[in-house]
């Protein structure tokens, strides 16, 4: 009897591991997307200490959440110093309703403020021709691009998200 039971209780104990092993697996399966924000999130996971998702983060400081695209999920952000840095699976354009265009390298970053985006490097709009945005500032219906010029735009066009379609290069 004890040796089915010995049987019993490491079949029960195999399953159980089984089972938390393919959790991490899981888990590191949906970080392979970026390796670098991947590994800031593992070690957020391990300390027990989750970010929120990125869209929520964005309206929290009164900015519309289809400013990145849909699967920028992975990020860094330092509360204190306001340093947010989004990582992308791959370089892409996205297109708004506004007719309007941006296209974002695999790792955007900037200073996040309550209704601003400062110091963005690695996001550009198309103004007749590809230029560097360096601030996203949102104003009641407004949205404002700095890129060289100030590009005023709809809010509304930017509160969806949004897929991207891949590029070669930024």
């Amino acid at each position: 009897m004890d040796e089915i039971m010995n049987k019993v209780g490491s079949y029960w104990i195999g399953k159980r591991a089984n089972k938390e092993i393919d959790s991490i697996g899981d888990d590191f399966t949906s970080l392979s997307s970026s390796i670098e924000g991947g590994a800031k999130w593992l070690v957020n996971k391990l300390k027990g200490k989750m970010q929120k998702p990125l869209p929520e983060l964005l309206k929290d400081h009164d900015l519309p959440v289809g400013i990145f695209p849909r699967d920028a999920t992975n990020y860094e952000f330092d509360e204190q110093t306001g340093k947010l840095t989004v990582f992308i699976p791959s370089v892409c354009e996205v297109g708004y309703r506004d007719s309007s265009v941006l296209r974002f390298s695999d790792v955007v970053s900037g200073y996040l403020q309550k209704g601003k985006l400062a110091d963005v490097q690695g996001m550009k709009t198309k103004v007749m021709v590809w230029v560097k945005v360096t601030s996203v500032a949102s104003e009641g219906p407004k949205l404002h691009f700095a890129a060289g010029v100030r590009r005023t735009r709809n809010r509304v066009a930017y509160e969806v998200l949004r897929d991207g379609v891949a590029v070669e290069k930024f």
